[in-house]
């Protein structure tokens, strides 16, 4: 089951993660929100993190705790 996270304004959102390569060949794990639940989908937010909401778009973020 995919995590999903609806916002403020009703629009529901998937939490994605991608491993990519950096251009100095650092692999780094990438998390970005989608409309749809596509290959890639977490089922939980990641240790360390936290939801916020853009306050222009209502998009969700990650951010790491403090």
């Amino acid at each position: 089951m995919s995590f999903s996270h609806k916002n403020s304004r009703g629009n529901t959102y998937f939490l994605h993660g991608k491993n990519v390569t950096l251009k100095g060949g650092r692999k780094q794990m990438i998390y970005y929100f989608g409309k749809e639940a596509k290959e890639g989908a977490l089922d939980s937010v990641p240790a360390g993190y936290e939801i916020m909401e853009s306050s222009r778009t209502g998009l969700p973020i990650l951010k790491k705790k403090k």
